[in-house]
């Protein structure tokens, strides 16, 4: 499977030069509507974003617009897909070591760590809700939390 998200990926790399439009997020409908202006477009582009479910894959690898300093690298998809029980359970709790190590993954200096896991904690629902299936989905639902933080949107 995850062989064929970093195959996607680098198919989609060549896409990253036209970046989206911010009102309607990253994703192939932003890439396909760039440029134009109106509601139509917009409401095609999100449209487009919301049935691809192409987004993950954006975050994830920073393709399809979703640029930023905080995408989630491969190791953070890799070791959430292998500590899904134990991280789950850490973030539940607010610290632990898998918690942690994934602070570590995802570049969160040490002086923001305590917000994040308190963050964590505060948002497990949204995080691990009954949507968020894969590793990906999790991690792009973290980021999301992280985007509303006055401190964690820095890393996303």
């Amino acid at each position: 499977m995850l062989k064929k998200l970093a195959l996607a990926a680098v198919v989609a790399a060549g896409s990253t030069a036209a970046f989206a439009d911010r009102d309607v997020g990253c994703g192939v409908g932003s890439q396909v509507w760039a440029g134009q202006s109106g509601k139509i477009p917009k409401i095609l582009a999100a449209t487009t974003n919301g049935i691809f479910t192409n987004q993950l894959l954006g975050i994830t690898f920073g393709t399809l617009g979703c640029s930023g300093t905080g995408t989630v690298t491969a190791q953070a998809v890799t070791f959430t897909n292998e500590n899904a029980e134990s991280l789950a359970r850490d973030m539940a709790v607010g610290q632990g070591e898998s918690l942690n190590v994934l602070a570590e993954l995802l570049n969160i200096q040490s002086t923001d760590k305590a917000r994040f896991f308190a963050v964590s904690k505060a948002n497990f629902a949204e995080i691990y809700s009954a949507e968020n299936q894969s590793s990906l989905q999790v991690l792009a639902s973290l980021q999301s939390v992280m985007a509303k933080d006055d401190v964690l949107k820095a890393y996303v």
